[in-house]
Parts: C-alpha cells; structure tokens; sequence
C-alpha cells in the first residue's frame, strides 16, 4: 500500500516498509509516573522498562479520516512521527490509535488492531532539527458536540527524539524501504478516554507552519 505523502509541496509517495510505535517515551520521570498510573486505572500493565519499541504492521499506517474498530474502548494519542525513506528524515503527525480494553491484557497486541491514522503532509527533518523541541502538539476531542482539548506539549516534553531514532534502530531498518515512527504523547487531560471523533495539530511556532489532521471512529459491534 502506497501513502501519498507531501513533503516542501511536493508529492512523496510511499510504501513503508516497517512501522514502529515508540511507547513509554515522557523524558520526565515523574510525567511517565503519571502516566503509567493513567493507563493502569484502565487495567494496563507497568511497562518492562522504558521506553519500548512496538513493531506493528506498516499497513496500520493510514490518511483516512474514518477508522472502523471494534468496540467502543479504542482512543487516539498526538504524536509526533518520525519517516525516514530514500536517505532523507522526515517529521510528521500521527495519532496512535490504541484498543484500550486489549491493552490491559497485551500493550504489542493493542496496537497492532488498530488502525493509525496520520496527517499527509511531512516537514524536512533538516529545517527544524535545531528547534526540533521547540514544535507543539495538539489534540481536541469531540463529546456532546463540542471540541475539548485533549493532550497539549511540546516535543520536548517526549525523550529526545535522537535517541528514539538510536533505540529503535530506524536507520538501519531504512535499508530496507521506508520506515515510519510513532514517537510517544502526552497526558490527557481529564483521563484517556474514548470519542467519536479526534482532532490533532503540529505547530512550528518559528515559522507558524501547521500540519493538522482529522478523523472519526465508527464502533463496530463487539460480538461473542
């Protein structure tokens, strides 16, 4: 499956190779305290050590602006999202779309049954490398008709993203095609929890470039 991606306004098509989802990345201890104890009200185990390195089918990775998933307990998280393909880096946003019912049984298997939704445009890792933690992300909610905010930071809330790149080996996994990262979030204010639908946005606040994204979550039904 081919993404039609854009990077400096022009198009990027690509077909990932590998897809990663980086969790338990906050650089702050007591941020990640705060969310290991988050998720562990919903039944999630404390991770084995942090930060983790998820490997998920590539073809997770989708533009749609409608995912389908079973049940009613699945949630999105801003993220930044990391692409490295033809020997070029790239940042872009992405939401990792998590079953939060699975996840209390199996983290690797919550991610890989859910779709992960991520904005078309990409920003040349080399323009923004030096202010890189200076970018923000955003993500509101909709409940009862109206737009929350949801998860608010800055890339520098997450561990640094070079040492993301090291950790998870993208640039040796990039030998062999295309390679995207999911690279970590914030809290949520007021608790994760699910919504119907999810808005996100990447802001550069040197250059006020904005990369944003939208999509709804259609519930199929949970059958036994």
């Amino acid at each position: 499956m081919t993404l039609e991606f854009r990077a400096a306004g022009a198009p990027l098509p690509l077909a990932l190779k590998h897809l990663i989802v980086a969790g338990w990345t906050g650089r702050d201890a007591a941020a990640i305290a705060h969310h290991i104890e988050e998720l562990a009200a919903l039944g999630v185990p404390a991770p084995s050590r942090t930060p983790l390195y998820y490997r998920v089918s590539a073809p997770l990775l989708t533009m749609a602006d409608r995912l389908e998933a079973v049940g009613g307990a699945s949630s999105g998280e801003v993220e930044p999202l990391i692409v490295v393909a033809n020997g070029k880096r790239y940042l872009g946003l992405a939401s990792d779309h998590t079953d939060r019912a699975l996840e209390a049984h199996s983290v690797a298997m919550s991610k890989q049954v859910c779709a992960k939704p991520c904005a078309a445009e990409l920003w040349d890792w080399d323009e923004i490398a030096d202010r890189v933690e200076e970018i923000e992300l955003e993500s509101w909610i909709e409940e009862d008709g109206t737009w929350v905010s949801y998860q608010q930071g800055t890339i520098a809330s997450i561990r640094p993203l070079a040492d993301l790149i090291e950790g998870s080996r993208i640039d040796e996994l990039a030998a062999e095609g295309p390679v995207a990262m999911l690279c970590g979030t914030f809290g949520a204010k007021g608790g994760v929890r699910p919504a119907a639908r999810f808005r996100m946005e990447m802001r550069d606040p040197a250059t006020g470039r904005k990369i944003s994204h939208e999509y709804a979550t259609v519930t199929l039904p949970e059958v036994a």
